[in-house]
């Protein structure tokens, strides 16, 4: 790798640094520039951020901070009121590991964030990039933070052609003399900008060239066509799944379960399914209406539901007025949407 004049790491962080000055995103979890960062407030949005928009997170972290406003008021929680406060964010074990997270901070640390990377990696649900994340933004340890966001600004910053993910060994190799090279000033600003000129500048598929602050150290710029960076290898097909699921109705109630913690939807409230099988393979003998279904995309598969309603009796109950309020997972949240209309036909 060869890093010339115009690629000079001090030039690009001292541009970065006054763009996110008068340019960063005012986000509920984040301080001010010159404010010490809180680092309870910088993990949970981390953690919720995976895998995840801002525009989503905003919300539930509001709501998390004021039901558990300190990392111990989130150690004393139970599983049950976190997971039914995260239902409908998504990748449900980040919900059981925030909360595991939190008493082992409690427990062990004193409810104190620790301050250096192997410490923090022993944390449960905190991994690479989260750890990294902690140090520089609630920290300012001059440390490597690579998000989506950031993949794509050194892609097109160095036009790097190899196509994502087997790009990353080399961007991470550019980014490392961006975060922790010469005059590492301000890690935490530096590591935000680059993140909030991801967002807001450097978007994925019409970029503002024209407004970002680094334009003339950009080779993708240079190219006269940005927007081809990052190169990506094609999207494979997701596989299709299928499965039944089961409204059982009695006397103004409905069976519904606790998934196991291990696997899709762990640890959530739902209403009992056949198992998810691939579309090739044959559903069991039950008669249904294929034309009134609900489809979900997870990350590597999507999967279908049929609607089973019945009347039957079973040991986990709950009343139907209840059901909105009990914390749905969005797969069953669309399934209610779509039958309860028709549960007084079976009552």
């Amino acid at each position: 790798m060869v890093i010339t004049d115009k690629d000079t790491p001090s030039a690009i962080r001292h541009a970065m640094i006054d763009w996110y000055d008068d340019h960063r995103r005012m986000l509920p979890w984040r301080s001010n520039p010159y404010d010490k960062p809180n680092p309870y407030h910088v993990w949970m949005s981390e953690v919720m951020l995976q895998q995840t928009t801002v525009g989503a997170v905003k919300s539930y972290f509001e709501k998390f901070i004021t039901l558990w406003p300190t990392v111990f008021d989130l150690a004393a929680a139970t599983q049950d009121d976190v997971m039914r406060e995260w239902a409908g964010l998504g990748y449900y074990s980040r919900a059981r590991n925030l909360h595991k997270c939190a008493q082992v901070l409690v427990k062990e640390h004193n409810g104190v964030f620790p301050r250096d990377k192997k410490s923090l990696l022993s944390l449960p649900g905190i991994g690479e990039y989260t750890a990294s994340a902690i140090l520089s933004i609630a920290f300012d340890v001059p440390t490597t933070v690579i998000d989506g966001n950031v993949d794509r600004v050194v892609s097109r910053l160095y036009a790097i052609r190899t196509p994502l993910p087997k790009s990353k060994p080399l961007i991470r190799e550019y980014a490392d003399t961006l975060f922790i090279g010469q005059n590492t000033d301000r890690p935490s600003c530096f590591a935000q900008s680059m993140m909030d000129l991801g967002a807001t500048i450097c978007i994925p598929k019409t970029p503002r060239c024209t407004l970002c602050p680094i334009q003339k150290f950009c080779h993708a710029y240079e190219t006269g066509n940005a927007s081809q960076f990052p190169f990506k290898e094609k999207k494979k097909i997701l596989p299709e799944k299928h499965a039944f699921v089961f409204l059982n109705v009695d006397n103004g109630r409905i069976e519904m379960e606790r998934r196991a913690d291990k696997g899709m939807l762990g640890g959530m409230m739902g209403f009992p399914t056949s198992e998810w099988v691939s579309v090739d393979d044959d559903l069991p003998n039950i008669k249904y209406d294929k034309a009134v279904s609900v489809r979900h995309v997870f990350t590597h598969f999507a999967l279908t539901l049929y609607p089973i309603m019945q009347t039957t009796q079973s040991e986990c109950i709950i009343d139907l007025k209840d059901v909105d309020n009990i914390g749905l997972p969005t797969l069953f949240k669309k399934v209610w949407k779509l039958m309860k209309h028709k549960i007084d036909v079976i009552e």
